[in-house]
C-alpha cells in the first residue's frame, strides 16, 4: 500500500477553499489549516512532520505556510485549525517558525496575477522527535528530514490568480 495524505476540504488539484485563506495581505479568508488525514505510513514510522509550501510564492525560494513537527507515530490525522492557537495538536508536536515569520498555519496569500500551488506534504520519519525549536526555520527541518524520512505523501491545491478588492 502506498503512503497517501487526503483532506476532507478539498482533493488534489483543488482550490484551496477560503476558509484555509489568509487574514491578511490582502485576502479575507479565515486562516484555519485543512484537516488532514494519513494512512499506510511505512513500518518503522518514528514520528511524522507536516508541511505546507507554495514553491510559487514570487521569493526566489518559495513560501513555507506551515511546519508541524514531532507528531507521534500513533496519530494519522490533524483536524480542522490545528494550527491556529488552542489545544489541537497532539501531545509532543510543535509548530516552528513559518515565512510569515512566527509559528502556526499561515493560510494562501498570493500576489495577484498568476494560480499558486500549495503543497500539503506529511513526512513518515525513522526518528520519534527532531531537535528543533519554534524559532528554527523550515530550512533546517528540511535539513533534519531529508536525513531521516521514510517516505512522503502530498496533496496539491490551488489558490489565486485573480485580482484584489
Amino acid at each position: 500500500m502506498a503512503f497517501v495524505l487526503t483532506s476532507p476540504a478539498f482533493v488534489n488539484g483543488d482550490t484551496l477553499p477560503q476558509e484555509q485563506v489568509y487574514n491578511g495581505m490582502g485576502q479575507h479568508g479565515q486562516n484555519l489549516s485543512p484537516a488532514l488525514e494519513w494512512k499506510d505510513a511505512p513500518a518503522g514510522t518514528k514520528s511524522f512532520v507536516v508541511t505546507v509550501y507554495d514553491p510559487d510564492a514570487p521569493t526566489g525560494s518559495g513560501w513555507w505556510h506551515w511546519v508541524v513537527v514531532n507528531i507521534p507515530a500513533t496519530i494519522t490525522a490533524l483536524p480542522t485549525g490545528a494550527g491556529s492557537a488552542g489545544d489541537k495538536l497532539p501531545k509532543g508536536a510543535l509548530q516552528v517558525r513559518t515565512d510569515f515569520g512566527v509559528p502556526g498555519y499561515g493560510g494562501a496569500a498570493p500576489p495577484p496575477g498568476r494560480v499558486h500551488r500549495y503543497v500539503f506534504t506529511v513526512y513518515a520519519l525513522d526518528v520519534p522527535t527532531l531537535d528543533v525549536q519554534e524559532d528554527s526555520s523550515p530550512a533546517l527541518v528540511g535539513f533534519m528530514v531529508n536525513h531521516h524520512k521514510l517516505a512522503s505523501a502530498s496533496l496539491t491545491a490551488l489558490y489565486g490568480g485573480g485580482s484584489r478588492d
